[in-house]
């Protein structure tokens, strides 16, 4: 299984959704992308790429960046019961933006790479102030990053 971004004219600015018996063919969804831009979000308006997907608790969680325009990014979640229909939005999204002024981080967060270890989530992101990039890493104490998420 392989979740992908593709589309868009200088970025990728959807997600798309293939599966291969071998690792090496592969065969697209049908009906990709599987997951877009949502324009009544602000901070996702724009693009949403570069995702990780976790499965957990009968869902399959989705890490990505949503762009609210070419330059101010943020990671946010969204969760599905197969991973590739029926996407549902954190209601608390972004669950990362950019710090506060003068941060390292504060014009953007993206590239999310997330795993959770000793009851801590590790969620590893670059960061970007004008033309610095970075790598830090977000640190969230408790097993259940989403107790907060209804079914």
């Amino acid at each position: 299984r392989m979740w992908y971004s593709a589309g868009g004219f200088w970025e990728p600015d959807q997600i798309g959704y293939a599966e291969s018996e071998d690792g090496i063919h592969w065969k697209k969804h049908p009906q990709n992308p599987i997951f877009r831009p949502e324009p009544t979000h602000f901070w996702e308006k724009e693009i949403v790429s570069a995702c990780q997907i976790f499965p957990m608790d009968g869902y399959y969680y989705m890490f990505y960046i949503g762009f609210e325009d070419m330059y101010k990014a943020t990671i946010n979640v969204a969760r599905s019961k197969d991973g590739i229909e029926g996407w549902e939005r954190y209601p608390h999204n972004p669950i990362l933006s950019g710090g506060p002024e003068g941060s390292w981080d504060v014009e953007a967060v993206y590239k999310p790479w997330v795993m959770h270890m000793d009851g801590q989530w590790l969620l590893w992101a670059n960061g970007r102030r004008a033309a610095v990039e970075q790598v830090g890493l977000y640190i969230h104490d408790g097993d259940n990053m989403f107790e907060d998420w209804n079914d």
